[in-house]
């Protein structure tokens, strides 16, 4: 796209916004959300907050006219370009808005596809609290719990709470997550647990000598090298 076309874009989208205002006042909302969408589309690699605003206005256009599949299609569209923002937190709500659509219309597969993008999401956050009440909510959804999405959550979860990055690493190159859409399979192969991903460490295990007398794996290693070198 040559500069003085780009420059042009801002201007564009601005009389495609006030036609579509005119497409809902004269009773055409489907023309109004294509309109609202095509601007989406040509002021994406320019302005992507633009075009969140422009995708989220589209979603609500097809949601008032109770298209849902129509919506929710949209604000995924704005979800992921939160993401690809790293704006987490607005991209959070958006993921959870999917999430309750999809539940209504009862497509719950998509729903475990939606906790896993809301999970990372919030571990980017640093929310752990948050991503865990997501995966303890969605047990509600039919199917969640005993689903291959539940268990690598699980295994997730423990693994960034207990610091081990090994754990998490497998988890987000798993095909469950690396096959998730693009912004998404990044988010899971960017994570990183807190404190660097050193393991929480176990306290050393007693074991008893032969006498009784109880030592720790450290005093054997002291016992090793109380003799000196050889």
């Amino acid at each position: 796209m040559m500069l003085k076309e780009m420059q042009k874009l801002p201007e564009a989208v601005q009389l495609i916004e006030k036609a579509s205002m005119m497409y809902l006042e004269n009773g055409t909302p489907d023309t109004a959300a294509m309109a609202l969408e095509r601007a989406g589309k040509l002021i994406e690699n320019v302005d992507p907050e633009k075009a969140v605003q422009l995708y989220q206005q589209t979603a609500n256009v097809f949601e008032n006219e109770e298209r849902l599949r129509q919506s929710v299609e949209l604000l995924g569209k704005a979800s992921r370009l939160l993401v690809r923002g790293r704006r987490f937190d607005e991209a959070a709500l958006s993921i959870q808005k999917e999430k309750n659509i999809y539940k209504e219309i009862e497509n719950y597969p998509t729903c475990y596809k939606k906790t896993i993008a809301q999970v990372l999401v919030h571990l980017h956050r640093n929310d752990y609290v948050a991503a865990e009440r997501c995966v303890r909510e969605s047990y509600s959804i039919p199917g969640f719990n005993g689903s291959e999405d539940c268990a690598a959550l699980e295994q997730l979860l423990e693994g960034y709470d207990q610091q081990d990055q090994d754990q998490v690493s497998e988890v987000c190159n798993s095909p469950l997550f690396k096959y998730m859409d693009n912004d998404y399979a990044k988010l899971g192969l960017s994570l990183v647990v807190p404190g660097g991903g050193i393991k929480k460490k176990s306290p050393a295990t007693p074991q008893a000598k032969p006498d009784g007398v109880i030592t720790t794996a450290a005093d054997e290693e002291e016992d090793e090298y109380s003799g000196g070198l050889c």
